[in-house]
């Protein structure tokens, strides 16, 4: 009887065992598609900033504030970062002309926005040379597996497994106020696979794809707009 106690002892702990050399395994993915079609050319003066706004609320769907405030960070950092004017400001300066129901739906409204009394002026003051409309969500795409806990007199744990997909897509849209035109998109495409395994004590291994694609946006982005091809 001692013996096979110890048996099944053994069989335990050597289960328990491949599960944690398992876990230990596993490591959240990412996979990326960056993309960008120039329609212009760019550049940037000094004094010249760029300003980004959510374009989606005209699909019903308004990306992310977090989201946008993300790309805003990141276009500014670093010596090639970007002047970014803050975009609070930029739309109360120009009243009513950028509220989300009056603001121009494509570049082909430029030209009559820039006659208008006074908008010319206060774009100029503020230098705002680019303005970027970034369009996107983060959804969960898919998932699977179950994880169970409990606790008990002798203490408590969980056991199982669970993962999920995210997908972050996003665009850009760069306007060039200087030529009233478009000047071109960037995309960031970032899907990640997450899991959740517990023996015992819940191990999550996250895949940071809406942080991912904000930093491989912003890059991209930068380079777009700096850099003029002629």
């Amino acid at each position: 009887m001692m013996t096979q106690g110890k048996s099944r002892l053994v069989g335990n702990y050597g289960r328990a065992g491949m599960l944690v050399v398992a876990v230990l395994s596993l490591s959240a993915c990412v996979t990326s598609r960056i993309e960008d079609s120039r329609t212009g050319e760019t550049g940037i003066r000094e004094g010249e900033g760029v300003v980004i706004m959510a374009k989606s609320y005209h699909l019903g769907n308004e990306t992310e504030s977090g989201f946008i405030n993300c790309v805003g960070d990141a276009i500014s950092r670093g010596s090639s970062g970007l002047r970014v004017i803050p975009t609070g400001e930029f739309v109360d300066a120009l009243f009513p002309w950028f509220e989300p129901r009056t603001a121009p739906a494509d570049t082909k409204g430029l030209p009559e926005l820039m006659s208008r009394p006074g908008v010319a002026d206060i774009i100029r003051s503020k230098g705002v040379r680019y303005v970027i409309w970034l369009d996107g969500d983060t959804d969960r795409v898919a998932g699977g597996g179950s994880l169970s806990c409990a606790a008990g007199p002798g203490g408590g744990g969980c056991f199982g497994f669970a993962w999920w997909q995210n997908d972050a897509n996003y665009e850009a849209s760069v306007w060039d106020l200087a030529g009233l035109e478009d000047a071109g998109r960037v995309s960031a495409d970032f899907s990640g696979t997450s899991f959740l395994p517990a023996i015992v004590v819940p191990i999550p291994l996250i895949a940071r794809t809406q942080s991912r694609a904000c930093k491989g946006l912003s890059d991209q982005l930068k380079v777009f707009i700096a850099d003029d091809p002629v």
